[in-house]
């Protein structure tokens, strides 16, 4: 492969941007929406110390979507029943973080295991295939937007509904425990609502990178602001600048989005890691 080649792989569709973007702006609302949400979710996610909880129901519905492309059924419902399976093991049977890290390691390569045996017995495009590891940009059709919005905004209001004792039961779990909040219930309704997100965030950025919109956005707005509506906010815009301005620079070439959207997401992730460390520096030093 030479220049030419990855300029075109880039760059080769700049000529007829404003055609393409007409065609994918679909998957701009889904990857703006996701991105909203998956930062707003990531925060919990790391205050809960379950990134590595992330990956593993991801697997799962990366098995569910497999299975549904298999039989001819719909990947995003596929989806959907894996990682809301994988959550909810994970929830009812993780209540310590020593099982539920070992409970997870389990289910990861089953998961995977899976995916790949009902992926092998796919006899379609190899494009399908991949585009479950990957993502995908055109398939977003107006039925599965509002699919996506209408799964987005049930998380976004069960987060809602739940702040205060999510939270504290985040936190501080054994205080929270002390003064009678249903941690074990909180816990399986927040695993529940996560496995949604990670569902309906594989279609946008394939199985094997959804922590790119889910943990990395939260991640950099912790290194940079600490105050309880600061640190979701931050995450939600870093959510939203990852998805959209992946989808958008993806669209000027052939190559997949997936790329991008990590890409973003780990420049924004660097400049906030170094500028809270020179925050640090400049405290210590005052």
């Amino acid at each position: 492969m030479n220049w030419d080649d990855v300029y075109a792989a880039m760059f080769g569709g700049l000529a007829d941007y404003g055609d393409i973007l007409a065609l994918v702006a679909n998957s701009v609302v889904a990857g703006a929406v996701l991105g909203l949400v998956g930062g707003l979710i990531g925060v919990f996610v790391l205050q809960r110390d379950m990134a590595f909880a992330v990956h593993g129901i991801s697997e799962l519905s990366f098995a569910g979507a497999a299975a549904a492309l298999l039989l001819g059924a719909d990947v995003v419902t596929g989806s959907i029943v894996g990682s809301v399976l994988a959550a909810a093991l994970i929830g009812w049977l993780g209540a310590r973080a020593r099982d539920r890290n070992s409970i997870i390691g389990v289910l990861m390569p089953f998961g995977l295991g899976l995916g790949i045996l009902f992926l092998s017995l796919y006899p379609g495009r190899s494009a399908n295939r991949f585009s479950l590891l990957t993502g995908q940009i055109v398939s977003v059709q107006s039925s599965q937007l509002n699919w996506l919005i209408a799964i987005s905004a049930v998380v976004l209001v069960g987060i809602l509904l739940i702040w205060r004792p999510l939270r504290f039961d985040s936190l501080d779990p054994q205080s929270a425990a002390a003064r009678g909040v249903p941690t074990t219930l909180v816990s399986l309704i927040f695993m529940l609502l996560l496995g949604l997100i990670v569902a309906v965030s594989v279609h946008i950025i394939g199985a094997l990178l959804v922590m790119a919109l889910v943990v990395t956005p939260a991640a950099a707005a912790m290194r940079v602001a600490s105050g309880p509506l600061s640190v979701p906010l931050l995450a939600t815009a870093f959510g939203f600048v990852s998805a959209v301005g992946g989808i958008l620079l993806a669209i000027m070439g052939t190559l997949p989005v997936s790329p991008y959207i990590t890409t973003i997401s780990f420049v924004i992730y660097l400049v906030c890691r170094l500028a809270g460390r020179s925050r640090s520096r400049v405290s210590r030093d005052a």
